[in-house]
């Protein structure tokens, strides 16, 4: 887990990936549904994905809604300025991380590892696609990627 520093050039951009409650359990959890990779191996695939550009990706992963909220709101002071974010189980309960994006207006897409439309019914509703630029899922770990590399030309295109 890396937390946004504030002593990062502002001129380089920054994306945030957040990722929700028991993804920090990926590798070892239902490796048939998510995946054999570990978070650390999905963070330093990013990592590497956006230096390579020449920008910074900064990853956090937490059990708990109030944390990540908390990450949501310091996004722009830290320069923040894209959020991809698996939200794990409170993709489809959160009201308050929806407000969260919605309160700091960055623009974000919605990751999962899995096809949660081919999964449980509860898992077909997400509180917060409506509002993302796009939602990726059923992808692996493939959907995090691009959505990093989508994150870093809209970026591009943006400065």
């Amino acid at each position: 887990m890396t937390a946004p520093k504030s002593s990062v050039a502002s001129s380089v951009p920054h994306i945030l990936v957040l990722h929700g409650p028991n993804l920090n359990l990926l590798g070892a959890r239902e490796p048939e549904v998510y995946g054999h990779d570990s978070l650390a191996d999905i963070n330093a695939r990013l990592d590497c994905l956006a230096q390579a550009t020449g920008a910074l990706c900064l990853s956090f992963q937490s059990n708990s809604e109030g944390a990540l909220i908390d990450f949501i709101h310091a996004a722009p002071q830290k320069g923040i300025g894209f959020i991809v974010i698996n939200p794990g189980g409170l993709t489809h309960s959160s009201v308050a991380l929806r407000d969260a994006l919605s309160g700091v207006a960055l623009p974000f897409i919605e990751v999962h590892l899995s096809n949660i439309h081919a999964r449980e019914p509860f898992r077909h509703r997400s509180m917060l696609a409506d509002q993302a630029v796009g939602v990726i899922a059923g992808l692996g770990v493939r959907g995090y990627e691009f959505a990093v590399m989508w994150a870093l030309e809209y970026l591009q295109k943006r400065s």
